[in-house]
């Protein structure tokens, strides 16, 4: 029997979401945006309507309102899309125990030995949302995982696509590679180099060429191509392993020098530190990225000179990778940092006689305990009582792994 996998993806998640609790929004031009005077202005999310009049995510708030005056813009209730994304699973479950997650608005399910066909559950998937929820939902049918996401994307929004073993070749060929999941920006650009910009191109590309310019990923998006994807559904609710652990924030003003970035460090690895105890990990490495002043975005990585869950360690290698890396040129407006290579507490390491990890974790340990009793703000480094440039109102907790939509 062939798989039968959907990809089933929330149309406009965030704007979908307000308008299904605010019906005067429906029929309008939405935008879930950022706080402008944090200088999180920007659009998070967009209606369906507002990306037809040239709304885009990441676009400054002014700049959605020049391109649609209409516009309504909200303020983002993360709380309540999680609400609506769990619902979602709730539904989604009533037809396989074979539910897996891509954020929070998108998810596979795997169908295959269903009494019902494909298609009908597909159709039906929609309308129960629909009825339920008061969102729209379009569905990709396929064979595999790839497909069946390609598919979602196709025709919005409240549609189904189906893509079939037999005529993939020709609905998904002529398709440009970026199209494809996990063919990135960079991926995407290597390729236009070889002469690739289709997926088709991309099937038909001499294996050992697209081998030795993109390496093993290259061989993966290839076989991907040519339809040869069998990764599994994971069942509902198994959880994902935590590959990183990290916390970002923009400043109310550009960051000038190192001085001010290693506050800015400090603020962000609190809460990274504090969620490695929790999850009992500890990260081999580092990895920083800045967004300068033009809006452009830089990373690096390095690894650690020992296994840490401790704030004190993690921002002071932050700062030396940034001191290393970074030529200040032009000034941050945006630092992220995150502990990477991330493996269990109780793993086997070579320690030193003089380390004084054990202490740190038992002090820091003990500030988890102080914070959790009188909240974030009891006890907190020295270094951010004086003047800076976080935010007022900085989230206090790190975003959940995988990323949400």
């Amino acid at each position: 029997m062939d798989r039968a996998i959907l990809h089933s993806d929330a149309n406009a998640f965030y704007a979908s979401v307000e308008a299904a609790l605010h019906p005067e929004l429906k029929g309008r031009a939405v935008a879930v945006c950022g706080a402008p005077e944090n200088r999180h202005g920007i659009v998070l999310a967009k209606s369906e309507l507002a990306k037809r009049m040239g709304v885009k995510t990441g676009m400054a708030n002014w700049q959605a309102k020049q391109l649609c005056p209409g516009l309504v813009i909200v303020p983002p209730h993360h709380d309540i899309y999680a609400e609506f994304s769990r619902r979602l699973h709730e539904i989604y479950e009533r037809y396989t125990d074979r539910v897996e997650g891509y954020g929070l608005d998108e998810c596979w399910l795997d169908v295959t030995g269903c009494p019902m066909s494909p298609r009908a559950i597909a159709d039906e998937l929609r309308a129960v949302v629909k009825r339920e929820l008061g969102i729209t939902v379009s569905v990709g049918v396929s064979f595999n995982k790839v497909f069946a996401k390609l598919g979602s994307d196709m025709k919005k929004p409240d549609a189904v696509t189906e893509i079939g073993r037999n005529d993939f070749k020709n609905k998904v060929w002529k398709l440009p590679c970026s199209d494809l999941l996990y063919c990135g920006r960079a991926t995407t650009e290597k390729l236009k180099l070889l002469g690739i910009v289709t997926i088709g191109d991309l099937a038909k590309a001499p294996p050992a060429l697209i081998a030795k310019r993109l390496g093993k990923n290259g061989e993966m998006l290839q076989r991907y191509a040519n339809g040869q994807d069998d990764s599994p559904v994971a069942e509902a609710g198994e959880e994902e392993q935590v590959k990183s652990v990290g916390h970002g924030i923009t400043c109310v003003a550009d960051l000038t020098d190192l001085e001010e970035a290693n506050v800015v460090f400090v603020a962000l690895t609190q809460d990274i530190g504090q969620k490695l105890r929790c999850l009992n990990l500890q990260a081999r490495g580092i990895q920083v990225t800045v967004r300068d002043r033009d809006l452009h975005f830089e990373s690096w990585q390095q690894l650690l000179p020992s296994p840490t869950q401790c704030a004190a360690d993690l921002s002071k290698a932050a700062t030396e990778l940034l001191k290393t890396r970074y030529g200040w040129q032009k000034t941050i407006r945006a630092l992220t940092v995150s502990a990477i290579h991330l493996e269990s507490v109780n793993a086997p390491q070579q320690l030193s006689l003089f380390d004084g990890d054990g202490k740190r974790r038992k002090v820091e340990g003990a500030v988890d305990k102080i914070r959790e009793k009188f909240g974030d703000d009891a006890i907190k480094p020295a270094t951010l009582l004086g003047e800076n440039k976080l935010p007022e109102h900085a989230p206090k907790q790190s975003p959940p792994p995988g990323g949400a939509g």
